[in-house]
């Protein structure tokens, strides 16, 4: 994230290996992990809600294109586009109830410490007390309409993804109908690989409007100048000082970052409902 809001104190831009060595020296080992507390009590939340979510979107638009006497007992075989739909509804839906905490995440870990290894902000309260108290209660907000905007297709391109994957390399049947040994393991496993697959197409494609959204959550903040008036305005000022490359900066490690995190979720989404299926 550092590498994509430019935030790391260098009037130049920095590879991977220097923003590490470059973190380190200002904030010690430790600093690689500044902001990872905000980032789990912003996880638990936001992905509970957007898996959540998209099973009931995917239920409700199911029934919808299928009518009532249409029984499914798999969500799978919804068309692409109904599966982008539902993904992306569940993107908006998680981000609109959980945003504040995506915002004190991205202050704390979008910013390199000052002189002294001093952080502006010191975990996910103080940073939204410091941020309602300096710039308003509606500061805590700011950025969120490209966010929203950008929910939409990244959560939707994600499960869409997923959903096209699993009918072009549809699940093995045994006589019965039902799929054979290991089912549990398969479906994990299966999950594990159009997760990280869907994770990394979105992530390539939404990625601009994500610097973007960054861009503007940082506005205002401790140690930033950059002003923006608005979504287009931060687009206008961005591409003109730095050209169309500044929308991209951080995106190779963000992709590598993405596969393993989003194959993670959906491979564990999976594991948890299958052994909690005779519970609920």
């Amino acid at each position: 994230m550092l590498s994509q809001t430019g935030e790391h104190g260098s009037a130049s831009k920095l590879t991977p290996i220097q923003l590490f060595r470059s973190v380190i020296k200002n904030e010690g080992v430790l600093g690689l992990w500044a902001g990872n507390g905000a980032n789990l009590l912003r996880v638990f939340p936001s992905k509970s809600i957007v898996f959540s979510s998209n099973d009931f979107f995917r239920g409700t638009l199911g029934t919808l294109y299928f009518g009532n006497n249409g029984a499914r007992n798999e969500n799978e075989k919804l068309p692409w586009s109904l599966s982008f739909l539902a993904g992306g509804m569940s993107g908006m839906t998680a981000t609109a109830v959980t945003y504040p905490l995506d915002l004190a995440r991205g202050r704390i870990t979008g910013k390199l410490a000052g002189q002294g290894g001093k952080k502006h902000y010191k975990g996910i309260v103080n940073t939204m007390m410091i941020t309602a108290r300096e710039e308003g209660v509606k500061a805590l907000y700011k950025g969120i309409t490209p966010t929203l905007l950008g929910a939409m297709p990244y959560e939707g391109i994600k499960f869409g993804t997923v959903g096209i994957l699993e009918k072009l390399f549809p699940a093995e049947k045994n006589n019965q109908g039902n799929e054979g040994g290991g089912a549990v393991g398969n479906k994990v496993f299966r999950k594990l690989v159009f997760g990280g697959a869907g994770g990394v197409m979105a992530s390539i494609i939404t990625y601009p409007n994500d610097t973007v959204r960054r861009l503007l959550q940082l506005q205002g903040s401790k140690g930033t100048t950059d002003q923006f008036e608005g979504y287009w305005d931060c687009v206008r000022k961005s591409y003109a000082k730095f050209g169309v490359e500044r929308f991209y900066r951080g995106a190779l490690v963000n992709i590598v970052r993405m596969a393993p995190n989003t194959a993670i979720q959906f491979g564990s989404y999976e594991l948890l409902k299958q052994l909690s299926a005779s519970y609920f």
